[in-house]
């Protein structure tokens, strides 16, 4: 499967958060072509500040995989991740981070290149960008 393949699943996702009242972002995370995990936000459904789709994928995976390290592994979200979120896939060692809609405010994408950690991530940034934010910015829309 390809980048805009995996981001489609990651947009499924997405919307699921639709239905809880939480902002529209899911994540997937990939390891050798197979689907290790996915989620989407759930701030509000858990009441939890830490409940962003991000992190909850990571879990996920630390747990089917019994490993907190996430070597190799791609993790596909819809909107650039933010500075909790890239601890969490930094301290992970995902390899790779792909995402959809570019957070200017609050996204932390420099971050993943940053020579003062002990780990490094590539970046794709874009893809399916359009849909992406087009969600996010029609859920915040409906809310004003």
């Amino acid at each position: 499967m390809k980048d805009e393949d995996y981001m489609k699943i990651a947009l499924n996702e997405a919307k699921k958060s639709l239905n809880c009242g939480d902002v529209p972002i899911g994540a997937v995370i990939v390891l050798d072509n197979q689907i290790v995990s996915r989620a989407y936000n759930k701030k509000e459904k858990n009441n939890s500040v830490i409940s962003h789709a991000e992190i909850l994928a990571i879990i996920k995976a630390n747990k089917k995989l019994k490993n907190y390290r996430l070597d190799n592994a791609t993790i596909y979200t819809t909107k650039e991740p933010c500075l909790m979120c890239m601890g969490a896939i930094l301290s992970s060692r995902i390899k790779k981070i792909v995402y959809g809609a570019k957070d200017k405010r609050f996204g932390t994408e420099k971050l993943a290149q940053n020579n003062n950690f002990n780990h490094k991530c590539e970046i794709t940034s874009g893809v399916l960008e359009k849909e992406c934010s087009e969600l996010l910015s029609e859920f915040f829309k409906n809310l004003r």
